[in-house]
């Protein structure tokens, strides 16, 4: 073990306000000594895989990840040549090819609707909710349902795409509440079964598929947790799918998380456990790829929802953990890393939550956005 890294990095912890050997719940307990240089050279990676490893324990990840990230105790450390790689590897190479796309969707979505029917509220919605006036995880995840389809203006008649439709909860609320016609896509194919047996007898399609390969006509378009799967490389084709499919006075919605800075690579730790080739997009990047194509009507950010959302689901996985007898313990800290170091994150406000409408450009009708 390098002699400055337990030093060094306990000096930051101390100074971000997390102690080691403490009764506080944010308090780290290390196990095993190695942690230090392993977080030293790894950083978010080191950490997650050596408290699935059992190194250290925390009792409030999430509240650590809190004074971590506010302290910005990352940008102190200098990053090592494996992220140093992994941002050049970024450069050059595009994670999110048409045949990757698929690869990465299976990689999380296809590995038990088991764990998600557990963890998720009773429609299988997997995005942020909406708590304004909510008080349970159901009411908030149909609240943010209702809000997208007053935000699009959907009428009976309409004719919807759904881009990565999920399990198809959206497609499933917006027929029966707003009488629209719709088509859902996922490259997933345990959601594509799960939303063609829920969408069975409701005017919906649904297709394993891509967005490069729709094609077709759409009085509107949404798009919920999905942005963050597209790839910095592929935000312009994103948009110009988009520009082909919408109708020419048509008007979408993307929900997606994002970043306060603009990067070409994810998080090592998502990259490798949970979301490979996932890129949480910054404001400027979405704005900059979709201009001379969209104006942004609309941008309105409930990034601290998602940390009660995610709470509310790292809640019910342990409640339920006992019922889940197909992943190991190792799993199940992968997984609350995961959750908890991500609720962290929105409580930062190191991550935000938007919603962002677009219209083309042209003499259309003044846009005021629901709330």
């Amino acid at each position: 073990m390098s002699s400055d890294a337990k030093p060094l990095l306990t000096k930051l912890l101390t100074h971000a306000g997390v102690p080691q050997d403490s009764s506080v719940p944010w308090g780290i307990q290390v196990h095993n000594d190695a942690v230090w240089n392993r977080v030293l050279n790894q950083h978010n990676l080191g950490l997650g895989e050596s408290y699935m490893d059992g190194w250290w324990d925390c009792d409030a990840i999430d509240e650590m990840f809190t004074r971590v990230l506010t302290s910005d105790l990352e940008g102190q450390i200098r990053p090592s040549p494996q992220l140093v790689f992994m941002a050049v590897k970024s450069m050059i190479s595009n994670s999110q090819t048409m045949q990757r796309a698929r690869k990465n969707a299976a990689h999380h979505y296809n590995i038990g609707n088991d764990l998600y029917t557990k963890m998720l509220d009773k429609r299988m919605i997997y995005s942020c909710g909406y708590w304004k006036d909510a008080d349970n995880l159901d009411a908030a995840q149909e609240a943010k349902l209702d809000l997208i389809c007053r935000k699009l203006g959907l009428e009976p008649g309409m004719t919807l795409l759904d881009i990565g439709c999920g399990w198809g909860a959206f497609l499933e609320f917006a027929t029966q509440r707003y009488g629209v016609t719709a088509v859902g896509i996922s490259p997933a194919a345990e959601q594509v079964k799960i939303a063609s047996q829920r969408c069975a007898d409701l005017p919906v399609e649904i297709r394993q598929a891509d967005y490069r390969e729709v094609r077709g006509s759409f009085d509107r378009i949404v798009s919920i947790g999905m942005m963050e799967h597209v790839g910095p490389k592929n935000f312009k084709r994103f948009f110009k799918a988009c520009d082909e499919l919408l109708a020419p006075d048509g008007m979408m919605l993307h929900h997606t998380i994002g970043s306060n800075s603009t990067t070409q690579h994810g998080d090592a730790f998502m990259d490798k456990y949970i979301f490979p080739g996932g890129v949480i997009p910054s404001l400027s990047q979405l704005s900059k790829s979709s201009q001379s194509r969209f104006v942004i009507e609309d941008v309105q950010n409930f990034g601290p929802d998602y940390d009660r959302t995610l709470m509310a689901w790292h809640e019910n996985i342990e409640n339920a953990w006992d019922d889940l007898p197909n992943y190991d313990e190792r799993f199940r800290r992968m997984w609350r890393y995961y959750l908890l170091s991500c609720a962290g994150g929105f409580r930062a406000r190191s991550l935000s939550l938007w919603q962002l409408v677009f219209r083309r450009e042209g003499r259309f009708p003044r846009y005021d956005a629901p709330r």
